[in-house]
């Protein structure tokens, strides 16, 4: 498996060129993953929640990564974008942080539900009564501000940022959610304290106004953005059966209708300790920390282990199209559908995607920037929407000043078909693996970094120890091997096509977008 920081989302390099040097030698050597693992303690509490704690002494700082199982496609019809929002929510506090009187709050946020649920119950109606949707609107804006007066905005980040925390983030995928920032290392009890409590009892204060602010992103990634309606379309098409077809943000009436009842199931379905798992990695003592993390994570109930995805993808048996016609500047893409992350030929991919793309000297750039000029950018992506399940492989491209989609197709097609008609060179094979391993070291270059990396071939494959592993699996990649798996690939049946065709807008203001099976 490509190791994430790979030109998508890297995490930055934290610590001196020293520390680098020391990870070169204690990881890439590492083959020398026995060395490692001397470093490294997994323990598992009796609830399920697992830990990795790597033992760092560099600084005296450590950082984690928490990673839900738990992501878009998790989600049921009607709440899409619903992880997303749980993510927003685990900002908000408990009944100790973020409230100036729990239970008068609790008494507030219990009246707000009920004042919502009837005014949703009356606006999806089939003939909703206008007058008595006011009302009970009207009826509700007040219960959201009765709620709100107990409110102490931001506590929790407050806390950890008055306490020398950095880099508290969270995101959410198709596959996953990640919580994460770093402390310094004398802090280890209150991070205990501050994660157990946001997952032991989350109160979803300010919910419909945090929802508000979720509608506000998807306005702004999504619907101002024409690539962004275009990768919407795209991905619906591509998947028809399996819940990687709808957007991570969620579809916009999804996220104007669900409540906090929603949340409070999908918390209470996905958010059990063993569908979490932690990495620390830093200047922490395994035989100290084990009994603190038991004392504060040990507390949450062990809960049943959430449904798995049942649904499988179709085998694509027909080329798709989606054109979207706007006034702005045309944009081209085409995807094939890809096996999981998991699957043996997981680093051919990485070295497919590799030699076109990786750099002035990838094969994309020469032949479609730089000699033919018909793009002034081009590249992949092997992980589109996600990679826990059978996804895509997309190859992109923004046409040159004049030059046409269908140009730019040509270029990438051919470039393709080559994979697939020559052996790739000696020189760009060992390229590609010198650069992976390359990847490997600034990947594990931070605390953060490492924790990340741990946490996501844990969930991914069942064993940290993969991360490691991945360098082995790299020189195992053979010149036949891209050929084969190039023209297992990259065919039209398994094609899905997207494009922005430049055109002027229509008299209404809105846009068209077009979808083909050829």
């Amino acid at each position: 498996m490509k190791i994430r920081s790979r030109r998508f989302g890297a995490s930055p390099l934290v610590g001196s060129f020293l520390c680098v040097l020391f990870l070169l030698v204690q990881t890439v050597s590492a083959q020398d993953l026995a060395t490692f693992e001397k470093r490294v303690t997994q323990h598992t509490l009796k609830n399920g929640w697992t830990f990795i704690i790597v033992e760092r002494p560099v600084a005296p700082v450590f950082a984690f990564m928490t990673r839900a199982n738990v992501g878009s496609v998790h989600e049921g019809r009607g709440v899409t974008g619903l992880a997303h929002m749980f993510e927003h929510m685990a900002f908000k506090g408990t009944p100790r942080l973020g409230t100036t009187n729990y239970e008068a709050e609790k008494k507030a946020l219990q009246e707000l539900e009920e004042a919502y649920l009837a005014y949703q119950t009356e606006r999806l109606s089939p003939n909703p009564d206008q007058e008595r949707l006011s009302q009970l609107r009207e009826n509700f804006e007040v219960k959201q501000k009765d709620a709100a007066q107990y409110v102490v905005k931001n506590e929790f980040g407050d806390i950890i940022e008055r306490e020398g925390g950095v880099a508290l983030n969270a995101f959410t995928s198709a596959d996953a959610t990640g919580y994460f920032y770093a402390l310094p290392s004398n802090k280890v009890e209150l991070f205990a304290y501050l994660e157990s409590e946001r997952f032991l009892h989350p109160v979803f204060r300010l919910f419909y106004e945090e929802r508000d602010v979720v509608m506000e992103e998807r306005r702004l990634r999504v619907e101002s953005r024409p690539i962004g309606r275009l990768l919407e379309q795209f991905k619906s098409t591509a998947f028809i059966a399996h819940p990687y077809h709808h957007p991570i943000i969620g579809y916009a009436s999804d996220i104007q209708s669900y409540t906090m009842t929603d949340a409070e199931a999908f918390y209470r379905t996905y958010y059990v300790p063993s569908n979490l798992i932690t990495a620390i990695v830093g200047d922490v003592k395994a035989e100290t920390l084990i009994p603190i993390l038991e004392k504060y994570f040990g507390r949450i109930p062990a809960g049943k282990s959430p449904p798995p995805i049942r649904t499988t993808e179709p085998s694509s048996n027909t080329e798709k199209i989606v054109i979207l016609k706007d006034p702005s500047q045309p944009f081209y893409l085409e995807g094939y559908h890809k096996p999981a992350v998991s699957h043996p030929d997981q680093p051919v991919y990485d070295a497919i995607d590799d030699i076109l793309t990786n750099g002035r000297t990838s094969r994309f750039y020469r032949a479609l920037v730089r000699d033919k000029k018909v793009a002034v950018n081009a590249g992949a992506y092997g992980a589109y929407p996600g990679e826990k399940y059978p996804h895509l492989w997309v190859a992109y491209a923004v046409p040159a000043r004049g030059v046409s989609n269908e140009v730019v197709q040509q270029a990438i097609r051919e470039e393709l078909d080559r994979l697939k008609a020559e052996e790739v060179t000696d020189e760009e094979l060992a390229k590609f693996r010198t650069r992976a391993k390359a990847g490997v070291i600034r990947a594990l270059g931070s605390n953060l970094g490492l924790a990340m990396h741990l946490t996501d071939y844990h969930f991914l494959f069942g064993d940290w120890r993969e991360l490691f592993r991945y360098i082995t699996r790299l020189d195992k990649v053979t010149k036949s091997d891209i050929q084969r798996v190039a023209t297992e690939t990259f065919r039209d049946t398994n094609r899905v096509v997207a494009m922005i065709k430049t055109e002027p807008a229509p008299p209404s203001g809105l846009q068209t977008t077009k979808a083909e099976n050829d």
